[in-house]
């Protein structure tokens, strides 16, 4: 089996796939302190809920945009599962060329994003992850990563709003039921909404009108994230949500590359 793990700037999402399905998927507030030991003891805990086991666990594969937390990750990996985790590059195996001026600083969550996507829908493509930055990413008819767009993410904003301006609440999202609110709340709930959904429509109308010509096809628009399926509900522009994008990524990525070398230099319980 192999063990998923997809490390963003707010969570962390640990997922097992059985070489046919995702066996289940936990996820743990991001923090680049907490130690493997930490991990292993909240993670051993929900693979026995889900009647697995530490040695079922054969691969692992890390994709993180949070280098401070590879650290504990990679030995939550070495120590707890015996495995030497393949952790998301440029410089790896992608089936795909990465066509920007510096591959390295791609974030290895758009380019897993880029590769589950192809591979599900073709190409050419404009995937949109709603995670704590939201991203538009254009992959080539051949899969080619060709660059993208970084916006702020929703809950960015509304921390911001409600920290610069003193009278205004910290709000929930969600799609109002009208455009003009008819109280604070409601018309920063409004404000929030529709203007992703203007940004969305926006950029997407934009990348096509720059885009479509070079690609010669339409780009068809793939969602996912957690807030997908709420912002797809106000727009006709997202035309499919895909909650394991990022996840499919790291499974096909790591069927496209050999598995590192597992090492040992002393066993947890050796003296």
């Amino acid at each position: 089996m192999l063990l998923a793990i997809d490390a963003g700037n707010t969570n962390v999402v640990f997922a097992v796939h059985d070489g046919h399905e995702w066996r289940g998927r936990w996820r743990i507030r991001t923090d680049a302190e907490r130690t493997s030991d930490e991990y292993a003891v909240w993670l051993l805990t929900l693979l026995q809920h889900a009647g697995l086991k530490p040695h079922d666990i054969e691969r692992c594969v890390i994709g993180t945009v949070v280098p401070a937390a590879l650290y504990n990750l990679r030995r939550l990996s070495r120590e707890w599962f015996e495995c030497e985790p393949l952790v998301a590059r440029a410089h790896l195996d992608w089936g795909f060329d990465i066509r920007v001026d510096a591959p390295h600083e791609v974030g290895a969550d758009r380019l897993l994003n880029a590769l589950a996507a192809h591979e599900r829908y073709k190409g050419p493509l404009i995937v949109i992850d709603f995670g704590t930055a939201t991203t538009f990413d254009v992959v080539a008819k051949d899969g080619a990563y060709l660059g993208g767009v970084i916006a702020p993410g929703i809950n960015l904003s509304i921390e911001a709003l409600h920290r610069a301006a003193a009278r205004l609440p910290r709000i929930g999202i969600g799609r109002p039921q009208a455009v003009v609110g008819r109280n604070t709340v409601a018309a920063m709930q409004s404000g929030i909404y529709w203007g992703y959904v203007g940004l969305i429509e926006g950029i997407v109308a934009r990348i096509r009108a720059e885009q479509e010509e070079a690609v010669d096809d339409r780009l068809k628009v793939i969602a996912t994230g957690g807030l997908a399926p709420l912002f797809a509900e106000g727009t006709t522009v997202i035309e499919t949500t895909d909650q394991d994008t990022t996840l499919d990524g790291l499974r096909l990525l790591a069927l496209r590359n050999p598995a590192p070398i597992f090492t040992r230099t002393a066993r947890r319980d050796d003296p």
